[in-house]
């Protein structure tokens, strides 16, 4: 009689599942190690040092006090923009248009600015952001209308509405807008009353890193602690089963489009009212669409948003030092930041979740786990059927 076999050691079997956790780790290094030799491949052909040069880049953003702050103040309107992009991409509404709905919501904060003077500070700034966030919802809600009413595809629209908004700020600026000498193109400065404190002088910190953080922790308790929010990612899931069972599908896509555009518009009357406070026709430069890249970087979830956020924006502030000192062109940051989301996007899966899971023995979670599917959805015919 054979003797029953051995079930395998409990620990045996766990670091199994750890080691096969750990290979999607260590072949994300091994592609960051290829990515640094090619970097440094690419900065010996320029004739720069690449300890150099990332010693240069790491200066500029974090450096000291200065160079730190002033990488918050830039990555504060990529938090407002990439959460404007992670809430409608969570409902498959590709929103192209947070550039133009920042430059929206900044005319609108611009225009009223001036006119603030004798209000209460508190007033003034509860003013400045709420015509900042009427005037961005209303730019996506245009898109919204679109898409829900005549099925205009919000890629489409969003990005020739972004060009629109660009016009209509050059056209507000060096017309009806323009300050009284005539000699910038350039709107009135607003009020004293309307302009964010600035702490810790001599830097640029103000309120609205604080105001970015609070509302992506906002965004991630309504999308995923709220009804709304979930009607939202399981339309994003399956918008034809979300339709047949009841879902407000045009509703929705308006409200959704129409709150991307309000968090976008108030990055704008916080950028007008704590570090420009003005209009210019040159306002942003472009952080709508690095945005896009923040909100993939960050897997569209709001928190995540934060440190992608910072990470862009120390790229964006050590590049000016890497310039100064190693006379790189600071368009080789694009080249990073592109390897840098090629290289997060490259791994769908999350690694650390799936070292969780091997710990604790669960299957990793899937990126449709927190939705569950129905029971049984129904067929084309079925639908065909009922819509008859």
């Amino acid at each position: 009689m054979n003797a029953p076999r051995r079930a395998p050691a409990r620990g045996g079997s766990a670091l199994a599942r750890v080691a096969t956790a750990l290979r999607p780790v260590g072949a994300l290094m091994l592609f960051a190690v290829v990515i640094g030799i090619v970097l440094a491949l690419v900065l010996l052909t320029l004739g720069a040092s690449p300890v150099a040069v990332f010693a240069d880049l790491w200066r500029g953003a974090f450096g000291d006090w200065l160079a730190f702050t002033d990488t918050l103040v830039k990555s504060t309107p990529l938090i407002f923009t990439g959460l404007a992009v992670a809430v409608a991409f969570q409902g498959a509404l590709w929103n192209i248009g947070a550039e133009g709905q920042l430059l929206i919501g900044a005319l609108a904060a611009g225009a009223i600015g001036p006119a603030l003077g004798g209000w209460p500070h508190g007033a003034a700034i509860v003013a400045m952001i709420a015509a900042g966030a009427c005037g961005g919802a209303l730019w996506g809600a245009i898109a919204g209308g679109l898409r829900a009413r005549r099925d205009v595809n919000e890629v489409i629209s969003t990005i020739m509405l972004n060009f629109v908004a660009a016009q209509i700020l050059s056209f507000a600026v060096h017309g009806p807008l323009m300050e009284a000498s005539g000699a910038f193109p350039a709107s009135p400065p607003i009020a004293a009353a309307a302009t964010f404190g600035v702490y810790l002088a001599p830097s640029r910190l103000n309120l609205g890193m604080l105001l970015a953080g609070g509302l992506a922790v906002a965004c991630y308790l309504g999308l995923f602690h709220t009804a709304a929010g979930f009607q939202l990612r399981a339309i994003g899931r399956n918008r034809r089963a979300s339709a047949f069972f009841g879902l407000p599908i045009a509703r929705m896509t308006i409200g959704t489009l129409a709150l991307a555009g309000a968090i976008a518009g108030v990055g704008g009357a916080v950028q007008v009212s704590a570090i420009t406070h003005r209009l210019y026709e040159t306002l942003s430069p472009g952080w709508g669409y690095e945005a896009i890249a923040v909100a993939l970087v960050a897997r569209l979830n709001p928190l995540a948003i934060v440190p992608a956020a910072v990470l862009f924006g120390a790229l964006d502030n050590g590049s000016q030092a890497m310039q100064r000192a190693a006379g790189v062109s600071p368009e080789l940051v694009y080249v990073i930041q592109a390897l840098v989301i090629l290289t997060l996007l490259a791994f769908d899966a999350s690694a650390t979740g799936a070292l969780r899971a091997a710990i604790l023995g669960a299957p990793a979670a899937g990126p449709d786990d927190d939705v569950p599917p129905p029971a049984a959805l129904p067929s084309s015919a079925s639908l065909a059927t009922r819509d008859a």
